[in-house]
Order: C-alpha cells, then structure tokens, then sequence
C-alpha cells in the first residue's frame, strides 16, 4: 500500500501557476519501461523538486507506476520525501557533508561514499551511537565531478564490503557525455572493469546509465536512473537505431490576464523599449516574470496561447509580469495565456538561450503555485 501524505497546499493569492499532469509522468514511465529489461530496476531522479515539479506530489504517482528508488541530491531533499510519507528507498546522489551523516543514517537515506573520509566518518558513528550505514559507493569514471577514481575503485570497494558499520547496497558512475558513444566508451571501459571484479556479489545493486544512455545504450546492469525523461523532456541523444520513448511534457505554465489596454503606433513597451508598436496594439500583462524563472533572455523572442490563438510577447520581461500583443485577438480581462505546455515545449526556450531544458523547470520558483492534473494514460 502506498502512504504519501502530501504536503498541506497553502492558499495562493496569485494569477499566475504551474501545472504538471501527473498522467503525462505515469505516460511517460511506461515508454521507458518498454526498453527497460523487467528485472532492471528503476530509480526516478526527483533532485532539484524532481526538476521543479515537485518531488512530494510527484512521488505516489511515480511510486504506483513502478519506480524503485528514489534519487536525490542532498539529506534535506530525501528527509523532505520521508518527513511525505514516502517509504522507497532513497540515494543520495552527490556528496553529504560528514557532519549530517547521523541525520540520513536515521531517516533510512543511502549515502553515497567514495573516500576514507567518508568511512571514518561512518565509523565514528557506529561506534558513538550504534548507527550502521547503507552506502552506493560513487566511482569517477571520467565526469572528474566526485567519485573515487576507476584506479582506485576495487581496493576501495573491497575495504567497504569489510566494514561491519557498513552496508554496502550499490555501486554507481555517471556518464559525462551520454549523447556520444565515443566518448561514452572510454567510460564504459573503466566501469567495466570495476563490474567485473564484483559481478557475481548479488547484493550489490550496480547502475550507470541516466536518461540518455538508459535510451541509447544497451548498459542496463541492476538498475537505471531516469531523471528528466520522466517529465517528458529528452536530453541530447546520440546517432542510432534504437527506440526513443514518446514521451509527454508534463510541465504548462499559464498567468491570466490582469490589464488590457490599446496604445497607438510607435510607444515603447517596457524597460528600454526594446519593443515600439507599428501600428495600433491592444497589450495584454500577466503577472509573471524573471523572478519567477522567465528568463529576461527570452524576452521579444517567445509567444503564448490565448484561446486557442498564438500572440507574441513584447517588451523586456520584468522581474514581475510581462506584455503580449493581443491585437485582433478575442480576449478578455481573467482570461489565460498559455506559456508552455505540450504545444509550447521547454526545449523551445532551451534552444532560444543556448542552454538545456532541465536549467529551465528548475527556476520556475516557488512563487508559481503548483496545480496538480491528472490526463487518462
């Protein structure tokens, strides 16, 4: 039985929301599941507010449609899941400050260890209070981000598996360039070799591939680790034959309509008026801005979607709201304009600021409520 307990949703006095379709999520699992082997388990990276959905809300939706274990960056990230109930497994991904070792030993999270450091630490803590870690041990294969080098990585693990403090549950590497199997090679080697030293130990959960190579690459060990493919956003991929999920972008952002108003050609519209009319143009303002996570890069360059028609935005966005010419629109002061939604792709801002869509979801703030939906799948 699954037992979320949800976070308490506070009145929000704002015109302006993110929705994410819980359906799309559920949709988009199965795609991976057609190319994830039935005894390879999966792991939903929620790091980061599961990229700006919202791990807490997310979690039963992505804990009903399978997943085994829960990815995060940090202990506040995974006791913010246990503090809603969630139950699963839980790997811290990046590096824990040895200091806050007691605080995820006790909230049953996975460290992830690559250091002696990291084993006195757990040491101390065993001997101290009786506390007894479970550990994924990180190996650099060439990301050069954290790990214990692919040199090192066989005399380290076998030190792991000797400490009675410790309980050894996986062994992981992080691909840097997933999108070239060139370059993804070189790391597969050295991953390899620490694989096969410890292959037949069927306690060890081995996993390497994130969502590009979980698509791409035949690599699928113990178990997979999808972070943004399960909100229906895909990461660069590599040339090849091979079956790409179909997914669905779960994420839209809308703001409704707070002032409407028919200036005559040639006013400037916003800071610098880096916009000046040509002609007679009814603006529409909604209440979103860069504080909110739209980027000021975008600004002149993106449209939305008022009913069911396509208007540009003008003018530099401000750190609160934003213009759209609505001129022969049929539009009312309340109504919504959509900004992005399965119409309106990320990957379309991604391209437009020369940066990658995960970036994006990440900073639409907490100042946007959440609204939750639900699509048949």
């Amino acid at each position: 039985m699954i037992k979320i307990r949800r976070p308490l949703v506070h009145q929000v006095r704002k015109d302006a929301w993110v929705e994410v379709d819980l359906g799309n999520i559920e949709h988009n699992i199965y795609e991976f599941e057609k190319i994830i082997p039935k005894e390879t388990k999966i792991l939903a990276v929620v790091k980061a507010d599961a990229y700006g959905h919202g791990a807490a809300m997310c979690a039963s939706t992505l804990i009903a449609s399978g997943v085994d274990m829960f990815g995060v960056s940090s202990i506040d990230e995974g006791m913010q899941l246990r503090e809603a109930g969630v139950e699963i497994p839980i790997l811290i991904l990046g590096t824990s400050p040895d200091w806050a070792f007691a605080s995820a030993i006790e909230n049953n999270l996975t460290l992830a260890i690559y250091n002696d450091e990291h084993i006195q630490a757990c040491r101390d803590l065993y001997e101290q209070h009786g506390l007894r870690a479970q550990v994924h041990v990180k190996i650099n294969t060439g990301m050069n981000r954290i790990g214990v080098s692919g040199e090192e990585a066989i005399n380290f693990i076998s030190k792991v598996k000797e400490c009675e403090f410790l309980s050894l549950k996986g062994v992981f590497t992080h691909f840097a360039c997933a999108e070239s199997e060139e370059e993804t090679k070189h790391q597969v080697e050295r991953w390899n070799k620490v694989y096969d030293a410890f292959s037949e130990d069927k306690d060890i959960i081995f996993h390497c591939s994130n969502t590009a190579a979980t698509i791409a690459f035949n690599l699928k060990f113990d178990m997979v680790r999808v972070g943004i493919g399960l909100y229906g956003l895909l990461p660069d991929l590599p040339e090849g034959d091979y079956y790409v999920p179909q997914v669905k972008q779960a994420m839209s952002l809308k703001g409704r309509v707070v002032n409407l108003f028919e200036v005559p050609p040639g006013e400037g519209v916003s800071y610098s008026f880096t916009y000046r009319t040509d002609k007679n143009t009814k603006i529409a303002t909604i209440p979103i801005g860069y504080a909110d996570g739209v980027l000021r890069g975008l600004s002149n360059k993106i449209y939305g979607i008022v009913n069911g028609q396509k208007v540009r935005q003008i003018g530099n966005i401000t750190m609160d709201q934003m213009m759209f010419d609505v001129t022969g629109v049929d539009v009312k002061k309340g109504d919504v304009i959509t900004l992005l939604s399965e119409e309106i792709s990320v990957d379309e801002w991604a391209k437009i600021l020369g940066t990658i869509s995960y970036e994006l979801t990440c900073l639409l703030k907490s100042r946007l409520p959440r609204i939750y939906t639900r699509s048949k799948v």
